[in-house]
């Protein structure tokens, strides 16, 4: 299972999902361009030493990021989903795409996924922040898979 995010905006999001990543497993990928330098010492402040336990890919654009994850299922959390992710079948080796911060994806990225997701929430609400949504997204996938640590 990896963890994919689009152009991240906040550094301190990437590092808790890289921290969440190490937690569980799970690989994460960085598709470029970020709206924080790569070295901000806010990702490893919020990622802190389990930035060591982690593998990262860092790509240079969605088109290289699609070129390495292969063949694998790319599945999208969005907001403009109709199909909860908690429906959803997830399989153990799923790539979870999240969009930036403040935009999501560009239409033509989400239509190239193979399926999009939504986390439910309460209508009054617009989204959870980067890490949550993540947090939540990973352990349903790792849960329905059977992979989950031990």
């Amino acid at each position: 299972m990896r963890i994919a995010l689009f152009e991240p905006e906040i550094a301190g999001n990437v590092g808790a999902i890289l921290r969440l990543g190490a937690c569980f497993g799970a690989a994460v990928d960085l598709i470029e361009p970020m709206g924080f330098e790569w070295d901000d010492r806010r990702v490893r402040r919020t990622a802190m030493d389990y930035i060591d336990h982690v593998t990262i890919a860092r790509h240079a654009d969605f088109d290289a990021f699609r070129a390495a994850i292969g063949p694998r299922r790319l599945v999208l959390f969005t907001t403009k989903s109709h199909e909860s992710a908690y429906d959803f079948r997830f399989k153990a080796d799923d790539v979870l795409l999240f969009g930036k911060e403040s935009a999501g994806v560009p239409v033509a990225i989400a239509d190239s996924c193979h399926a999009q997701v939504r986390i439910p929430m309460r209508p009054q609400v617009r989204s959870m922040n980067l890490a949550t949504s993540a947090a939540l997204a990973l352990g349903e996938a790792l849960r329905q898979t059977d992979t989950l640590p031990g």
